[in-house]
């Protein structure tokens, strides 16, 4: 069964340019994103900070209207049916906010219970389960206020599923979170399926991509632009080898140029203090280091290694290739 289906979905929105001069510009923050969640999956959709993550779980819970396209959750049209695809689906951002930090975790639980329509007998007995279910039982008396962050995202997740929703979006749960932190919530997120949850997953980790995720759809600049198992994405890049450069003052010039080198599938930089560390994903069958270097002739050049592509680089080629 098809919990979550998206066909090319779209989100424009108008705003404006110019400083002295005002004029209307249409930005695209989703252009044709189509993907499939099946009953019990966890689904990720993996990408960089702006490229269309959040707008995209926002249509699906109905918090936006799409600008065009169609997307059906448990079968029913977000649009059309909105209040009945409300009823049946929990949500869980990251960040601070939605808490009451001077009630303790129980008291914010009861209250969103009560708005939820979740009372009486049910009332006690669900709040007590999903405590257990995050990892917070023997603490829910204390004041959210002196809670981690970690601790805070975990009540996040407690209140996003008090309804006991059969399918749970969790818009990037994990961000600013320690790496303590970190992977009790992503153990919490495991928990969820094994109760029998779908979740749909944005983040822009790709450890926890790989650790949690049955699949994933890579989404760049509104688009996706992969899709597959953790080991399907792997198997893109496995036949490649990774050249990493330390190198000193490179322009956009230079990239440029690094990236047309015959055997060279994709160059990104990663600022390292004063330096720069170029990454550069070549053809196994080609022994690069030389033309490399070669057009970084004039620039200080420091450790020059090779290794093993990972998954990383198979997320990176696929967003950053063309950049």
């Amino acid at each position: 069964m098809l919990v979550i289906e998206a066909v090319d979905l779209r989100r424009t929105y108008r705003t404006t340019t110019g400083v002295i001069r005002r004029r209307p510009l249409d930005v695209e923050a989703v252009r044709g994103v189509s993907f499939a969640v099946e009953q019990g999956e966890l689904f990720g959709l993996l990408g960089p900070n702006g490229a269309g993550k959040t707008t995209t779980i926002k249509m699906l819970i109905t918090l936006l209207l799409p600008t065009s396209g169609d997307a059906r959750v448990l079968g029913m049209d977000v649009v059309s049916q909105a209040r009945d695809v409300r009823k049946r689906i929990g949500y869980v951002f990251g960040g601070d906010r939605g808490l009451y930090e001077r009630l303790s975790a129980r008291d914010n639980l009861r209250y969103f219970a009560e708005l939820y329509g979740v009372s009486g007998k049910a009332q006690r007995t669900r709040i007590d389960e999903v405590l257990e279910l995050v990892g917070l039982k023997g603490r829910e008396q204390e004041r959210v206020e002196g809670y981690s962050r970690g601790m805070r995202q975990r009540l996040h997740i407690a209140r996003g599923i008090l309804h006991d929703p059969e399918v749970v979006f969790l818009d990037e749960p994990t961000i600013g979170v320690d790496p303590v932190g970190a992977r009790e919530l992503r153990q919490t997120i495991a928990d969820l399926i094994a109760a029998g949850k779908t979740v749909l997953l944005t983040t822009h980790y790709m450890f926890e991509a790989d650790a949690l995720c049955d699949r994933i759809a890579v989404i760049a600049k509104g688009e996706i632009v992969g899709e597959g198992t953790p080991a399907a994405l792997k198997a893109g890049v496995a036949e490649g080898r990774v050249t990493e450069i330390e190198v000193f003052g490179v322009d956009d010039g230079v990239l440029s140029r690094l990236r047309v080198v015959d055997g060279v599938r994709a160059v990104t930089v990663e600022e390292r203090d004063q330096k720069q560390l170029l990454v550069v994903q070549c053809a196994a069958d080609r022994e690069l280091t030389a033309p490399l270097l070669a057009q970084l002739d004039g620039f200080e050049v420091g450790r020059v290694t090779s290794r093993e592509p990972t998954l990383e680089d198979a997320y990176v080629a696929l967003v950053g290739a063309g950049d």
